[in-house]
């Protein structure tokens, strides 16, 4: 007999199948439970309604994304400076990764923004436990001169919401996103530099190779 667990798992990686080739919209949860060769209302059993099972999926998914970012965020050997960097470009990589290996993707973050916007909230306040402990960290040895750390990493994030979802906001491809990102982020960091102005020091190009490709390709959601 299938547990409950694996149940759930069948019915998002045939969701996910669906989404993937049909999209969002064209996917009913009639035509899930047929690729299961179940009932619809056992279906239903599991899953109120077909975006919750498109809020399981992006759970998963954002789960694999924090934790790869909490990883590089501490990484050690490296200023805080330089971790805080790294954060927000892992970010990027792997959302434009995923959206260009799976343009659906991008319609299932539209339609989860639109109808449960506070996920989006959600993950956004989870990344923030991360920004804050690396400006923690930061004030702490001297490089930055803060005096609200939790709104600091509020107007980051804000700051570099284009590179967040790049496809929403330019046809741009990834090299030259990146030296766009390096530009912003190197005036963001050296306005929040301490006195010994350690932002102006560390290496911000994508050249530099704080953060090798192939970390962000290995965590990317297929």
């Amino acid at each position: 007999m299938v547990s409950k667990d694996a149940m759930r798992e069948r019915i998002l990686d045939a969701a996910t199948k669906r989404f993937k080739h049909y999209g969002y919209s064209k996917t009913s949860m009639a035509e899930i439970a047929a690729d299961l060769q179940m009932s619809p209302g056992n279906l239903y059993r599991y899953f109120p309604g077909k975006i919750d099972i498109a809020l399981a999926i992006a759970d998963e998914h954002a789960e694999i994304q924090l934790q790869a970012l909490a990883e590089v965020g501490r990484e050690a050997g490296l200023p805080a400076v330089a971790r805080l960097r790294n954060v927000f470009h892992l970010d990027m990589v792997m959302t434009y990764e995923q959206i260009e290996s799976d343009p659906r993707t991008f319609e299932l973050a539209q339609i989860i923004k639109t109808e449960r916007p506070i996920w989006v909230n959600t993950r956004l306040a989870r990344e923030r436990e991360i920004l804050n402990a690396i400006l923690a960290e930061g004030v702490a040895n001297g490089e930055f001169d803060l005096e609200d750390i939790p709104m600091t990493s509020e107007m980051l994030q804000s700051a570099l919401m284009k590179f967040r979802y790049p496809q929403l906001w330019t046809d741009l491809k990834l090299p030259a996103l990146e030296r766009e990102f390096d530009g912003v982020t190197r005036l963001l960091l050296v306005g929040i530099a301490g006195r010994a102005g350690t932002a102006r020091e560390c290496p911000f190009t994508a050249a530099d190779a704080l953060i090798p490709q192939k970390i962000a390709k290995s965590v990317a959601v297929a």
